[in-house]
């Protein structure tokens, strides 16, 4: 057995993990500040879908963003198909996390959440895709392809998207104000529930209205 090959081939997936992370700076732009406006401004819930590894992000993208004062709901784009999409009505905002942005289930969940009167987010490789299409506002991240493991299986995106989801939780945070002590009132179990002192808050952040962004956005 040779080991040093066995860490050369850990350490090398770390390096390519790292830069996969690193890949989400460059994908933040003017359409991350109007989605962000938009969340900020909903007045129902954000829900946020995907399936496979996606939804596995989608579930710690919900969670993030509930606890940091953004209520989220993690759902399932198939059970969505199955009655699910009854929860879902026109004061909230849909996001839905597909790399490839061509999942059958997916995208006719996004069809029937617009139709519905929600506003659908799409978080896919480019805004070139069928779900990018079919949303009210389209997220492009994509990775390099070696920072996937054999070039496809879904590591390294899965990665960037949940970086791009602790952004998003950030940004909204520092807009809401919401502070580390409303945090810790929602989190009195673990070693996070023991604290008695807390760091200082986050600075505040100021996010424009969602119809400003709407309107920069179609004069730009």
């Amino acid at each position: 057995m040779d080991v040093n090959e066995v860490i050369r081939a850990a350490k090398g997936r770390i390096a390519a993990s790292g830069a996969a992370v690193a890949a989400v700076a460059e994908a933040i732009d003017e359409s991350f500040v109007r989605a962000a406006s938009l969340i900020i401004d909903c007045p129902g819930k954000v829900f946020i879908g995907g399936s496979g590894t996606s939804g596995a992000v989608a579930h710690r993208m919900a969670h993030v963003l509930s606890v940091t004062g953004t209520p989220s709901i993690y759902f399932s784009p198939m059970d969505s198909l199955h009655g699910g999409a009854g929860v879902v009505d026109a004061r909230d905002v849909v996001l839905l996390i597909s790399k490839g942005g061509a999942s059958q289930e997916v995208l006719d969940c996004a069809d029937v959440m617009r139709a519905r009167g929600s506003t659908v987010i799409a978080l896919t490789r480019s805004h070139d895709t069928d779900l990018a299409r079919r949303a009210d506002i389209s997220l492009a991240l994509d990775v390099p392809q070696d920072t996937e493991l054999g070039g496809v299986v879904a590591t390294g995106i899965t990665l960037a998207q949940a970086a791009w989801g602790d952004a998003l939780a950030e940004v909204l945070m520092r807009a809401r104000g919401y502070t580390l002590r409303q945090f810790h009132a929602t989190h009195p179990a673990g070693a996070v529930g023991l604290l008695d002192e807390l760091p200082a808050d986050l600075p505040p952040l100021t996010l424009p209205s969602h119809d400003r962004t709407r309107s920069e956005a179609s004069h730009g």
